[in-house]
């Protein structure tokens, strides 16, 4: 039997197959790139469509050409780095390795871009004394010490509000604002054991309450139309606004939704997002919360979102306290309340990676990066 014809790999090129298993993986890693290579990242990935819904999940892997290594160093090391995958993805269909493989580029910018990091945060980090230090790591390791350095840099500037107990929920139709206000009304009641009630107002046009007079009775939670009271009922309660959707195009619609706010003292106004939309509409959306003095935000719709990156630019360069996230339609979970934490593990590897504990001859975990298109 001949032997099989290997993929010319100049030191340091990378390549990406999609296969069944580990076992898999090593075998194609070995014939494919010879005994050089080093595997940076493994992930799940799901068959598209409609098959999609009928067959397992496969292993995405993401290797590199090194350059020779001495010769204790074999093949071995690559199929112990993918085991703690294999045991979490069940075999299933998979095209032929040598189609499924293509050079890919390994810039780590270029890696940050395709995760969705904006060109304003590039610049932001590359004006950081730190970014020439993470710029100079190994690939995985600089992702995994990016993650922890913008952590730390939302982390400074977030204002750490006081908590909610009149707050007034804004938003522009459509962008999930009643349901994000469910979302919290949950945690306030199943997590918190806290007791209030809600202010439904409308001023000069309608605002259909939704789902929120049912949820309110299951909840226990008063709902009451404006005029009403506007100051918590009991010592330790809370009281929430529910207002009508805002005006993207004329600052002077709002007007009404301002005195309303003044007039009735409410300093607490959290403005509700749709992660979903494109960037200047999340722009045009920032920037009308903040005209009508928002001071916390909340990112809806996460879960039709596939880069999660630009958020940061929210975390870090905003003025405005994040609340939670909301990660999927249900009004009583779908939410992460660590935000920082939550975008970090979207977009970046942890530091500690969510595997099974290492066999002691390994020497580096492996990562997941997520660059979904």
């Amino acid at each position: 039997m001949s032997a099989p014809t290997r993929l010319p790999h100049p030191p340091g090129a990378c390549f990406r197959f999609v296969v069944r298993h580990a076992n898999e993986a090593a075998r194609v890693i070995r014939e494919q790139l010879g005994e050089n290579a080093r595997v940076l990242s493994v992930r799940n990935v799901d068959a598209g469509g409609m098959l999609g819904l009928f067959s397992a999940p496969k292993l995405e892997v993401i290797a590199q050409i090194v350059g020779p290594e001495p010769a204790t160093e074999t093949p071995a090391v690559v199929a112990s780095e993918l085991a703690p995958a294999e045991e979490q993805v069940a075999a299933g269909r998979v095209r032929s390795p040598r189609s499924a493989i293509r050079p890919l580029e390994t810039s780590f910018t270029d890696l940050l871009r395709r995760a969705g990091f904006s060109e304003t945060l590039m610049a932001r980090l590359a004006q950081t004394p730190e970014w020439g230090a993470l710029s100079a790591l190994p690939l995985h390791r600089a992702l995994v010490e990016t993650g922890s350095h913008l952590r730390r840099l939302a982390t400074a500037r977030a204002r750490h509000a006081a908590p909610l107990t009149r707050a007034a929920f804004l938003g522009t139709p459509g962008v999930g604002r009643t349901t994000a206000l469910c979302k919290w009304l949950a945690v306030e009641v199943f997590r918190r054991a806290r007791a209030g009630h809600v202010v439904l107002a409308e001023f000069d046009r309608p605002n259909s309450p939704g789902q929120l007079p049912v949820f309110c009775e299951a909840l226990g939670v008063p709902l009451a139309h404006f005029p009403a009271l506007t100051r918590p009922a009991m010592p330790g309660g809370f009281v929430y606004f529910d207002l009508p959707g805002l005006s993207p195009r004329s600052p002077a619609d709002n007007l009404p939704v301002r005195q309303f706010l003044d007039r009735e003292q409410i300093e607490q106004r959290v403005l509700v997002l749709n992660a979903a939309y494109d960037h200047a509409a999340l722009r045009a959306g920032y920037a009308a919360g903040r005209d009508l003095g928002a001071t916390h935000v909340v990112f809806t719709h996460l879960d039709e979102v596939g880069q999660w990156g630009r958020l940061w630019d929210y975390l870090i360069e905003g003025e405005l306290e994040p609340l939670f996230l909301g990660t999927g339609p249900s009004l009583t979970g779908d939410l992460e309340s660590d935000v920082a934490d939550a975008v970090a593990r979207r977009t970046l590897p942890a530091a500690e990676p969510a595997v099974a504990p290492a066999a002691p001859d390994e020497e580096e975990p492996v990562s997941t990066f997520d660059t979904a298109a």
